[in-house]
């Protein structure tokens, strides 16, 4: 007799992401509750159980929800506002004076929910953010039904949301209460850099992360400047400074790295810390392109991120990923490195694995959470198909997915989102940019 599960989602290739890379060319999943009950071929399946609502996954693949490891969701706001520039010039010139005058929590909240629904729209399942008034951030993820790791951007200026280190470390801890034991919302400590924070600060937010057991995270080494700058400051190595006061563990996170050598990944390595690659924006403002092949061979687990919509300038993973595996084939002239199977562990399972949250999502596995993205495969550009991982990598894009489930529940189903009003968040962000570009035209 057929058991009784809330979502039967059947017909169509499951790529597992397991440790196997075990897939099934006819397979399917049942879903009960939050979680994935059972997964396999899809004569058994269907045998076995009934779905109160039973999704044709037929010419699709049925794959984990992607794991975007960095961004900054409210910047949605200000995609495009500053293209074309160095990352220093473009940070004190335009981000920085755009953020004093302008983040408030209506548009932290709402530049959050839009890119919750564009992120919802191109397969991504769980988002880790930095940015200002993050419990705006929380609010709209929870609404948008979206899994993530979020945190206040510290520094030792004020920011829009707080006068002094102090009180931003505060609000940290007091996210961390607040959002305890939520099964979507997650918070990690962010000290925005080494550049903008001092060696207090820096350490406050150890002390923080410690007591709660939750991760820090900082951008790091993003850039020539930045590294010169850091050289200079510390007088040596910033990854020994870093080991030396006690801040690596295997719950540090490291953004960018770009710049990172042989040392500073044997350190990382050693410690068992983690970190994010986006390409697209290191590209954009002329980075470099971050050692990522090298670091993977020395064992440090490395997660994809988009940034934020005002580097990038979207939050497309799809177009993340084939932007990874070229750039990174490119840098080094070898076609090898950088397979199509490597980068999509780096934006589901490894990327999980970055922020935590490996237990619960980042593969499809009985027991996981059910984070699942379906994408139609039924489409001159993805026709013919003779490999899944490389047309997830190099062909499908994010307008390719259908239908998208959070923790067991649907929140986009034929491309139509189900807990935003996407309509609402556009005209809201609208109505924010016009601020912004009277703004503009006075230099901020």
């Amino acid at each position: 007799m057929s058991r009784t599960v809330d979502i039967l989602i059947a017909g169509g290739t499951v790529v597992t992401m397991d440790g196997q890379d075990t897939k099934f060319e006819s397979g399917a999943l049942a879903v009960d509750g939050d979680t994935i009950i059972a997964v396999g071929r899809n004569v058994e399946i269907r045998k076995d159980f009934k779905g109160r609502e039973t999704i044709d996954a037929s010419n699709s693949i049925i794959m984990p929800g992607l794991v975007n490891s960095h961004t900054h969701a409210a910047m949605t706001c200000f995609r495009g506002i500053a293209d074309d520039m160095e990352l220093m010039d473009w940070l004190n010139r335009y981000i920085f004076p755009a953020e004093a005058g302008h983040v408030n929590p209506e548009l932290a909240y709402w530049g959050s929910l839009l890119a919750c629904a564009e992120m919802i729209k191109s397969g991504t399942t769980t988002f880790s953010d930095m940015y200002i008034f993050e419990q705006e951030t929380a609010r709209a993820a929870k609404q948008a039904g979206m899994r993530c790791l979020i945190g206040e951007v510290l520094f030792d200026f004020p920011s829009p949301n707080f006068k002094t280190p102090e009180e931003g470390l505060a609000y940290t801890e007091k996210l961390a209460q607040t959002w305890a034991d939520d099964p979507l919302v997650n918070i990690m400590v962010e000290p925005h850099a080494l550049y903008t924070c001092s060696l207090d600060l820096l350490k406050g937010s150890k002390i923080l992360a410690d007591r709660y057991q939750i991760p820090l995270a900082t951008h790091f080494l993003e850039n020539k400047s930045e590294a010169k700058q850091l050289e200079d400051k510390y007088g040596g190595r910033a990854t020994t400074f870093l080991m030396e006061n006690g801040f690596l563990d295997e719950r540090f996170i490291a953004f960018h790295g770009v710049l990172m050598d042989e040392e500073d990944m044997r350190i990382f390595s050693d410690h068992g810390c983690k970190v994010v690659h986006n390409p697209e924006s290191n590209m954009k403002l002329a980075s470099g392109v971050a050692p990522v092949s090298a670091m993977r061979k020395q064992g440090i687990v490395v997660g994809l991120g988009t940034d934020g919509c005002a580097s990038n300038n979207d939050l497309d993973m799809f177009q993340e990923m084939d932007t990874a595996a070229k750039l990174g084939k490119a840098a080094l002239l070898d076609p090898t490195v950088m397979s199509a199977r490597t980068v999509l562990r780096m934006a589901t399972c490894d990327g999980a694995k970055v922020l935590g949250l490996d237990a619960l999502t980042g593969t499809l596995e009985v027991g996981k959470k059910a984070d699942i993205c379906i994408v139609d495969m039924d489409k001159p550009h993805l026709t013919p198909l003779y490999d899944e991982y490389s047309h997830l990598v190099y062909t499908v894009g994010g307008a390719d997915v259908e239908t998208v489930l959070i923790n067991g529940k649907l929140v986009m189903k034929n491309r139509r989102l189900l807990t935003i009003d996407e309509g609402e968040a556009m005209r809201r962000v609208r109505i924010i940019a016009l601020g912004v570009k009277k703004s503009l035209g006075n230099g901020f």
